[in-house]
């Protein structure tokens, strides 16, 4: 099965935000563009997601991938592409949730956290693989595992991880992350997700330096 590609990043970081209302998706989606971030996840446990999702799909720039989190379902990766999103992201292995997404030509980042798991989704086509809770396997338990995957994959660490532990990751070989409460919690402001996001962009810039 042919992969899609993650996008070439500048910085191969997703925003996480769940909790997020329509009204506010504009001012905070906008915050984190303008700060470097050019992938954004709306789980759909939020407000009115596919609302959210639609406002910025259209606002963002053409380099920027926009998807929701917690996918569970092929009906709501249908919902993801009427919206105009293009990365879907989802907590569990589901083959047929991972293919019905890719074959809409979207980025796909199913949850992982056994070799198990890993295999199967990367057998079922998927673009990358969403290590999580990460802060459970740790970096060394993810770097184990890093042997026997396929090297076109794109490996994230999502679940405890922020701007305090970048470098140990990236030294075990893992630079793909997923952010969520360390960079956004709902009822936060444009300016508050912007200064957060200046302060993670610049400490993943310190840890890739090392």
């Amino acid at each position: 099965m042919t992969r899609i590609p993650f996008p070439d990043m500048t910085y191969p970081l997703v925003a996480i935000l769940r909790g997020l209302k329509p009204e506010e998706t504009e001012g905070v989606v906008g915050a984190l563009i303008e700060a470097g971030f050019s992938a954004i996840e709306i789980p759909l446990n939020s407000p009115d997601p596919f609302r959210s999702i639609e406002i910025a799909a259209k606002m963002a720039p053409a380099h920027c991938l926009i998807g929701a989190g917690t996918v569970l379902t092929v009906d709501n990766v249908a919902s993801l592409d009427a919206a105009g999103g293009k990365l879907m992201v989802s907590p569990n292995v589901v083959p047929d949730v991972i293919k019905a997404a890719a074959a809409l030509g979207m980025v796909t980042m199913p949850g992982v956290f056994t070799p198990t798991e890993a295999l199967a989704a990367a057998a079922a086509g998927a673009t990358g693989l969403k290590f999580f809770p990460a802060s459970v396997l740790g970096p060394s338990g993810i770097n184990a595992m890093l042997a026997i995957l396929p090297k076109d994959l794109l490996i994230a660490a999502v679940g405890g991880v922020s701007e305090k532990n970048f470098s140990d990751y990236i030294a075990a070989g893992i630079n793909a992350f997923g952010l969520g409460s360390s960079l956004y919690k709902p009822g936060m402001t444009a300016g508050e997700v912007s200064a957060r996001a200046k302060v993670t962009i610049a400490a993943y810039d310190a840890a890739k330096a090392g």
